[in-house]
């Protein structure tokens, strides 16, 4: 169970909180790069941490977030004109550059307002598909972090963003939760269930493919330079009936990130907060080997093509408690859940409690160690970081972070099976 007190610390993020500082503290993915993918295009809107922000791509092609509020009267620069060197508001005329900077006040003669006035903006960068952007002290700007992803072809990722409405914990949580998999993702994980059997799923790209039907795996766990691992064994035998051990190895990322298994497939989740209740999960699929996949296939697997609960427009996600969260009653004598799709299955469970679940009426057990230290490094870098100190993982090395399912003989040290995850120092 986690006190009120704590879960409070734990689920505000907006300005001027402690966990809304942590996050400032490191580069956020934002959106992808294809929403504002050519010069001139329209701004999007942005909410990330409780701020109102726009994104935009002026017409030599720079990319910039600014708030949205213009400073003169406060109304929305995304309905502004987009030109070579920044955005025009359309209401009075005022120009402002990517840096905030005021060129044009046309609608006044005193000219010298310029030199006291910038809009607020933030520094941003494209790589891996995505935008990304930096909202802490400028002073305190971590190096921008260099992910695996970012060296694979761009034509060979799958960029998703799915925005839904509950806390970011909510949605992170379920990565820090590996015995969920075989019981909620039943009709993927364990095929067979409905007999009472274990019929191994042999789809080598879906993340939910259990090649053990033990429900409740040991959990080991080590803290690391970038935040902590954990390995889920389940116990396996071999076909000429050596003992071995099936390790699902998934890395939770600082401040909020979680790299998803399959074997022979990884995907990057960063569960970025829109505000205290609402979460943009941006995901990002590729292949070990940093293939070509099908991708209609990736997205039909997480149930994201499916109208009635995502919109295909906006990427928000639309289910409810009114709609059941798109689960089918009847549909259950076949299916687990009643509901189609990997993703979907996870957001209703994130979703029901409300968008802030009470945490002081938990009851945990051994499988939940992953969760509960999860909020642990979060809470620990928010009193950190209002101490002045730097939230763990600020600067880690991401380039050769992995997730990992694989079958080895029982003597095998998980840790060897990502070589390239740095355990933490202790004065960190």
């Amino acid at each position: 169970m986690l006190s009120q007190k704590d879960n409070e610390l734990l689920c505000r993020v907006g300005p001027g909180t402690a966990m809304g500082d942590v996050f400032r503290r490191f580069w956020n993915p934002v959106l992808p790069a294809s929403e504002v993918a050519l010069p001139g295009c329209r701004p999007v809107r942005l909410r990330i941490l409780g701020e109102e922000l726009v994104a935009f791509r002026d017409k030599s092609g720079q990319l910039c977030i600014i708030e949205e509020w213009c400073i003169h009267r406060r109304v929305s620069l995304a309905l502004g004109r987009v030109e070579e060197d920044g955005i025009r508001c359309l209401y009075h005329g005022w120009k402002f550059g990517c840096d905030g900077t005021v060129k044009e006040t046309p609608n006044t003669k005193n000219t010298n307002i310029r030199n006291h006035l910038r809009a607020r903006t933030y520094p941003v960068r494209e790589a891996g598909g995505l935008i990304w952007t930096y909202m802490g002290p400028p002073d305190k700007q971590p190096p921008f972090p260099h992910w695996r992803f970012m060296d694979i072809a761009l034509s060979n990722l799958i960029v998703v963003r799915l925005d839904s409405g509950s806390n970011y914990m909510q949605v992170l949580e379920g990565g820090a939760d590996s015995s969920h998999v075989g019981v909620l993702h039943s009709n993927f994980a364990r095929p067979g269930w409905m007999e009472g059997e274990f019929n191994a799923n042999p789809d080598d790209d879906n993340p939910t493919a259990l090649v053990s039907g033990e429900l409740a795996p040991d959990l080991e766990i080590e803290d690391t330079e970038f935040g902590f691992h954990y390995a889920a064994v389940r116990p396996m035998t071999s076909q000429d009936g050596n003992p071995m051990h099936n390790v699902r190895i998934v890395p939770i990322v600082m401040p909020s990130t979680r790299i998803i298994p399959s074997r022979a497939m990884q995907t990057v989740l960063f569960e970025v907060p829109i505000d205290d209740e609402n979460t943009r999960t941006i995901s990002i699929g590729f292949r070990i080997d940093g293939g070509p996949f099908d991708m209609d296939k990736y997205e039909e697997l997480r149930g994201r093509k499916n109208p009635a609960l995502v919109d295909q427009t906006t990427g928000r996600y639309l289910g409810t408690w009114e709609n059941h969260f798109g689960q089918d009653r009847a549909a259950m004598e076949g299916n687990w859940s009643g509901i189609q799709g990997v993703v979907m299955e996870d957001l209703a469970m994130s979703m029901s409690p409300g968008p802030i679940v009470d945490r002081s009426g938990e009851h945990l057990v051994g499988a939940d160690a992953a969760i509960v230290r999860a909020r642990r490094q979060l809470l620990d870098s928010a009193r950190r970081t209002q101490s002045g100190q730097d939230p763990i993982g600020v600067t880690a090395d991401l380039s050769k972070v992995i997730a990992c399912d694989e079958t080895v003989p029982t003597d095998t040290r998980w840790q060897v099976l990502a070589p390239g995850h740095k355990p933490r120092q202790k004065d960190h």
